[in-house]
């Protein structure tokens, strides 16, 4: 295995590299090690202000507003190849900073940052208004503009990956960002800062600074001269963010919790399922908003399911990210599992029974062991609130009752992600259409695209979309001209 290669550890400000302005670092550490990897310019609000006001100008004057949409596409597309060339450096680094897996990061993190790039760069140079006929003598029609500077906030459990849904349609449609990393995953951010330099995007398009949410993030939500916020992240800090953004009625865009449920009729393909439901709850150890959480099983295939899910769930090895075969690395932090585990213990003192797991993994490293309940009832602490970590809960629905089934999934204040298993299209068609969720996988449970929206349909899992179309609507604003000369 090759050596880590660090990216530059200070701030991105208009182009250039530097320290914060109180001089403030922190320590970024190895989940799977405890160990410190990097010192790390900490930014604060006065750093926050420099970034939004290069961000400003840049968007004002300079290269970039200049810039035709064809040619911003060719920024991002020479990003993308500095991705695919330098793809096992990346790979490791975040692999070590976040605690993912290798074989996981290569397949899904980095896979996904390159095709978005390549998507949104394909749509840098089609972003068209449309002529609106009004009169006969004027030419009316409507324009799409950049929406401004964005301030894009992305949390830790897909570090690289959600920095890239935020920045990549931004660019694409010309806007200028300031992007918060989360202070717990700071690397890949800098690194893609570096890599934005590299493929020719002009000082102060992006600008990156670490830091905490209570003094960077805060100082971000609230400037004047941020139009848009793009966030990521849990609902309590969503729910901040929407008060703060009100003080200057600024864009907001939440994609926040989720608490997805998984229905599984008795004619569905058990083992698929049995294989969907693994990867879908014990992905990147569950610290995934559309984890599959929580399991509603009808009453008839309950006992085959349980049985099936626990020898698979078995197999899973649970270790270091960098060793071959590791199925699951650690959560992010020390806070992380502990709080974790507080809810495992919450689960057995409500009356859920651990079929599996239930405790830490060793000594060293932030291991939590894949965990399954049953016995679970509706108004458990551990159906209804989000755990985020790799934690699944099963319910049972009675023999042929469809409304239970659906009532008992979206019996939540979340509404990201859900899924239908069934060989009946009828039934695929019914249930997936009454599940409140933004989205709905049958017979599936996962895939996402870079071409399709991605977000909640409001409540504790947010408003707006990442990805396809929508992206490009999140990012631009609707002009309307009325032209006449008489």
């Amino acid at each position: 295995m090759s050596e880590v290669v660090l990216p530059n550890t200070q701030l991105l400000i208009n182009g250039d590299w530097g320290d914060a302005a109180d001089g403030h670092r922190f320590t970024t550490v190895n989940p799977a090690t405890e160990a410190p990897i990097a010192e790390v310019a900490l930014g604060g609000a006065a750093d926050i202000d420099r970034a939004v006001r290069a961000a400003h100008r840049a968007l004002e004057s300079g290269r970039w507003p200049a810039m035709t949409g064809a040619e911003r596409g060719r920024v991002l597309n020479r990003l993308a190849a500095i991705f695919r060339e330098r793809m096992d450096e990346i790979v490791l680094l975040e692999s070590i900073d976040a605690g993912k897996p290798l074989a996981a990061t290569r397949r899904q993190d980095v896979a996904a940052a390159i095709d978005t790039l390549e998507h949104f760069a394909g749509w840098a140079d089609k972003l068209a208004g449309e002529v609106i006929p009004v009169r006969h003598d004027a030419l009316t029609f409507s324009r799409k503009a950049p929406v401004g500077v964005v301030g894009a906030i992305v949390p830790w459990n897909f570090p690289l990956m959600n920095a890239v849904w935020k920045t990549a349609p931004a660019l694409a449609c010309g806007c200028t960002v300031v992007l918060k990393p989360a202070q717990l995953t700071p690397l890949s951010a800098l690194w893609l800062g570096q890599a934005a330099l590299e493929a020719g995007l002009p000082p102060g398009v992006l600008n990156i600074v670490p830091g905490s949410g209570t003094d960077a993030g805060a100082a971000l939500v609230s400037h004047p001269l941020v139009n848009k916020i793009a966030f990521t992240g849990s609902p309590q800090v969503g729910r901040g963010i929407m008060r703060a953004a009100a003080e200057n009625v600024t864009h907001v865009g939440l994609e926040l919790g989720g608490k997805a449920p998984i229905v599984i009729f008795a004619d569905a393909d058990i083992n698929r399922a049995v294989r969907a439901t693994t990867a879908g709850a014990f992905f990147n150890a569950g610290q995934v908003c559309s984890a599959a959480t929580r399991v509603v099983v009808e009453d008839s295939v309950h006992d085959e399911y349980v049985e099936r899910l626990t020898e698979r769930v078995k197999s899973l090895r649970v270790g270091n990210p960098l060793e071959d075969g590791v199925s699951m690395g650690p959560v992010i932090s020390r806070g992380a599992m502990e709080g974790i585990l507080k809810y495992i213990d919450i689960g057995r003192s409500e009356g859920a029974k651990v079929a599996l797991g239930g405790g830490r993994c060793g000594k060293q490293g932030y291991y939590v062991a894949p965990t399954l309940f049953v016995d679970a009832h509706e108004e458990m602490k551990i159906v209804q609130e989000e755990i985020f970590g790799p934690v699944l809960t099963i319910l049972r629905f009675r023999e042929n009752d469809e409304d239970e089934a659906v009532r008992i999934a979206n019996n939540s204040i979340y509404s990201l992600a859900s899924a239908v298993w069934t060989r009946d299209i009828n039934r695929a068609h019914r249930v997936s259409s009454r599940l409140h969720s933004g989205m709905v996988w049958v017979n599936t449970y996962g895939p996402t695209d870079a071409r399709l929206p991605w977000g909640g349909l409001g409540g504790a899992s947010g408003i707006g979309r990442d990805l396809g179309r929508a992206a490009l609507e999140a990012y631009t604003e609707r002009r309307t001209v009325w032209m006449q000369f008489d």
